[in-house]
């Protein structure tokens, strides 16, 4: 059977960064700006962005449009005779359903407080309430049940109807919106009485800021961060890259998508930093400075439901437009390699991925006692598996596939990149030994300190 294609190089980017732009980008990135000091965190990560994230981001693409296959047969395509990379496409099967089982929880929980604040539910709420509101629904496993179940099966709805017609169609719309809202969000935000503080805050970069956390640590989270943002190592990738034309250079293509990811980033934090200092709310509040403090801050607001709307509508998008991307890949991979029809494939998956996703609901609550790994809940276990383990593990096997003699090859991966129109990786000595000698210690560096 011939091989879906993107119907536009638009629907490429669009499809890629849909899969990038995620949870980490709108809720991890500004509340890590928050504790980092601001600005000098900013501007560490988009410079290991650049030098981390698009090098492993052309890698993964590389390995998608040479073979025109998902990871297990991509590999199989491209590996030396004998050799066993292949095994690698399995965990990266894995860690897209590990990542699944408790990422449709959390975009449920955008989809909750949409509701929440759409239906009015937190007009006139009271000072102090919005840790009530939502340990009020961890609490109930019905509640978060239905929104992850109402997650599940709309993202499987849009992939079932195939790549153009489905994942491509609707990933369009829902950017553009996504784009939109953000931009309007930010712009309301900005013009908020004693908002520049905010501003000053997030984009002026203070050494003596930082220096509290340490320049050092500063450095280190905004290099994670940098890394983490692109969801690479998993192949949630690399399948776009076998749905690639050759127009255009893989370089060129991942730098598109890195801007839009950087862009979508960087206004999150024009929405929450200037907000949060135009209410005399501290930016460092960590990771509930979405759910409790921002929530607040919009109750406070003239307007508030509308903008509370708004910003959880544009929170829930950005959350599901990467739970069609990793479903699209999982989808990929049965039909590559047990030869299911999309149907079967998109029938079997749905219901794996609803019973899978039970644990990460249940664990707030009727099994709330249920820890592993040194306490960590069922969600903070499964976050950290696929983030600390499977994410920067996956990236050093296709890094090391791509630029090392008994893999695929340096010289292969090189002239696959540079096919096309446009922007081209660096024909000098000095970039392949970066890549095959600095990049990897860097991921080993990311997969050590997130193992301590």
């Amino acid at each position: 059977m011939k091989r879906e294609t993107f119907g536009s190089r638009l629907g490429f980017i669009l499809v890629s960064a849909g899969c990038a732009i995620g949870i980490g980008n709108v809720w991890r990135f500004p509340f890590l700006a928050g504790q980092n000091g601001g600005g000098l965190f900013v501007l560490f990560y988009l410079m290991f962005l650049i030098i981390m994230g698009v090098p492993v981001l052309t890698m993964e693409l590389a390995v998608g449009r040479a073979s025109g296959k998902s990871a297990v047969q991509g590999y199989k395509a491209l590996e030396p005779a004998g050799s066993k990379w292949h095994i690698h496409g399995w965990f990266c099967m894995a860690g897209c359903y590990l990542l699944m089982m408790y990422y449709t929880t959390v975009a449920g929980w955008m989809l909750d407080y949409f509701v929440k604040f759409a239906s009015g539910q937190l007009v006139g709420m009271e000072s102090g309430a919005a840790s009530d509101v939502f340990n009020t629904m961890l609490a109930n496993p019905a509640e978060m049940g239905i929104c992850m179940v109402l997650v599940v099966v709309a993202g499987f709805a849009v992939v079932s109807f195939g790549l153009q017609n489905g994942l491509e169609r609707i990933s369009k719309w829902m950017m553009i919106a996504l784009l939109a809202l953000i931009v309007i969000l930010a712009v309301n935000s900005v013009l908020l009485p004693g908002s520049g503080a905010g501003v000053q805050f997030y984009l002026l970069p203070s050494v003596e800021r930082a220096a509290q956390v340490g320049i050092g640590n500063v450095a280190m989270n905004a290099m994670n961060q940098s890394f983490f943002t692109l969801s690479l190592g998993i192949a949630a990738m690399e399948i776009f890259g076998s749905y690639m034309k050759r127009d255009h250079t893989l370089p060129g293509e991942a730098i598109r998508i890195c801007v839009l990811d950087t862009f979508v980033a960087l206004m999150s934090g024009m929405i929450i930093f200037p907000a949060c200092f135009a209410y005399g709310v501290q930016p460092d509040q960590g990771p509930s400075l979405i759910f409790i403090t921002l929530t607040e801050v919009f109750v406070d607001m003239p307007a508030g439901r509308l903008w509370g709307s708004l910003f959880f509508v544009f929170m829930f998008f950005a959350s599901f437009t990467t739970v069609i991307a990793v479903f699209e890949n999982l989808l990929a991979i049965c039909c590559d390699n047990f030869g299911w029809s999309r149907k079967k494939s998109c029938g079997i998956n749905l219901i794996f991925v609803l019973v899978a996703s039970v644990p990460c609901v249940l664990g707030y609550n009727i099994w709330s006692g249920l820890t592993f790994l040194g306490g960590k809940n069922v969600l903070d276990t499964e976050d950290f598996l696929v983030s600390n383990l499977l994410l920067p593990i996956g990236s050093l096997i296709f890094l090391l596939f791509c630029v090392s003699k008994w893999g695929w090859g340096y010289d292969k991966y090189y002239a696959e990149a540079n096919t096309g129109e446009g922007i081209k990786l660096p024909k000098s000595r000095w970039f392949k030994r970066y890549l095959q000698f600095v990049l990897p210690i860097l991921i080993i560096i990311i997969l050590v300190q997130g193992l301590i």
